[in-house]
């Protein structure tokens, strides 16, 4: 029997100013990367925590994180059941209660619109929604509940 892999991820992230004012007064925005992957992201905290409103912050990047996991998983299980998957936009959204202690997001809610070639039935697609959420390795990581909710649609072969 092999030994299966294991995959390992890096991240950076850099902040430089002063916190001597105290809380409201230092600067929120700072730098993240993930090499090898070239891109650094400009980032802040959320504008509810003086936070800058232009910049990525963590929370918006865990719902992206998730929302891109059931996208990539959800083409992969399509693939897989030779289904011709055409379109597909998430509009996802999370809600973080300062009143729940400790302050933490309380849910996950995936919209995915998918458009497909005609063919499959939508209970089979939404079969593969599931299967693809089981599959979605950020979901698993969360101990937030991340709900899916579809919208499928069919176009003609084409």
């Amino acid at each position: 029997m092999s030994e299966q892999p294991v995959h390992a991820f890096r991240a950076l992230c850099a902040w430089s100013g002063s916190t001597a004012d105290g809380y409201p007064a230092y600067d929120r925005a700072h730098r993240g990367s993930a090499p090898p992957a070239e891109p650094e992201l400009a980032l802040s905290s959320d504008p509810a925590f003086l936070g800058d409103p232009a910049r990525l912050n963590p929370e918006q990047l865990v719902v992206l994180a998730a929302a891109s996991c059931q996208l990539l998983s959800f083409l992969a299980v399509a693939a897989r059941a030779r289904l011709d998957v055409r379109d597909y936009r998430d509009d996802a959204t999370a809600l973080l209660p300062e009143a729940v202690r400790p302050v933490r997001l309380s849910e996950i809610v995936l919209r995915p619109r998918i458009t497909l070639v005609e063919g499959p039935t939508e209970e089979r697609v939404r079969h593969l929604v599931e299967v693809a959420h089981r599959e979605c390795f950020i979901a698993n990581s969360l101990a937030t509940p991340v709900r899916v909710e579809p919208l499928i649609a069919f176009v003609e072969a084409g």
